[in-house]
């Protein structure tokens, strides 16, 4: 979770268009983690039917990607963050509607927790203001996040997480390709030690470590866990970017990350309940 939260302050100190950084961050990540598959063995192999599957979580990895990363761009790390972590909750809406599932009453509630918060972000809504865009984006950013993962829980539990990322990261490096027309390598060169950091720390090391704890943790146990990485981001934020939160941006990541929390203890008691069963 430290690594992966490296991602906020990461998309402030690049100095380079959204999809370039995009881009690159998923080209880095796609090589480290094809020499990672070949070096462990670990097979790439994937049914044809499955591959479109596989090639649309990648298309929306790139969305949350770009759209997080405006979202940092046009506020700061602590705003884009929190408006990212709504995911936990916008997920246990979809899954009702794509699932064909009963919608519980608490989701609402948990629903209506997040609304608050999203409001102590952005307490004037205005689309001239460039926090509230931000929020937008962060919220566009979160929905894509959560179709790519409800998708992948339904169609590819069979590959493991690292042959995926290598997909999905290859993906994104392909679709953002033309972005680099419009730039220029001295730019790039300019900022090649945060795209290094983002494509190895962020993505490459953090996502591969973030999977690998699967094997040790439930899902629900790891998405409690998930909910301290606006928590580093916010203090990285703060010691080398000093960006020092709002009272409202606290209040606001309080109740987004109180509505995350109880809805995975709901689901552990929901899974211990049908275990003993």
């Amino acid at each position: 979770m430290l690594f992966i939260a490296t991602s906020g302050p990461l998309g402030r100190i690049v100095d380079l268009s959204v999809p370039v950084t995009t881009g690159i961050r998923g080209a880095i990540a796609f090589v480290l983690l094809l020499l990672f598959c070949r070096f462990r063995k670990i097979s790439l192999n994937v049914k044809k039917r499955d591959l479109p599957v596989i090639l649309l979580t990648g298309v929306l990895m790139a969305s949350h990607w770009l759209f997080y990363f405006y979202a940092l761009q046009w506020s700061n790390v602590a705003i884009g963050m929190l408006s990212l972590f709504t995911y936990p909750v916008i997920t246990a809406f979809l899954e009702p509607i794509l699932l064909k599932t009963k919608l519980q009453k608490m989701h609402l509630l948990l629903g209506a927790l997040v609304l608050l918060g999203i409001y102590f972000l952005s307490p004037h809504f205005s689309l001239k203001d460039s926090s509230t865009l931000a929020i937008l984006m962060g919220l566009i950013s979160a929905i894509a996040y959560a179709l790519r993962n409800i998708i992948l829980k339904l169609k590819v539990e069979k590959y493991q997480g690292t042959t995926l990322m290598v997909y999905q990261t290859g993906t994104i490096a392909l679709l953002m390709l033309p972005a680099l027309f419009f730039t220029t390598p001295t730019n790039i060169l300019e900022n090649w030690q945060g795209l290094l950091a983002l494509g190895v720390i962020t993505t490459a090391i953090g996502h591969s470590l973030f999977l690998m704890t699967f094997k040790h943790f439930s899902i629900t146990t790891v998405s409690i866990l998930s909910s301290v990485q606006p928590i580093y981001g916010i203090v990285i934020g703060v010691i080398f970017l000093h960006e020092i939160p709002k009272n409202t941006t606290l209040i606001g990541g309080v109740l987004i990350l109180s509505s995350v929390i109880i809805e995975s203890f709901r689901s552990s008691k929901r899974k211990k309940v049908s275990s003993s069963d």
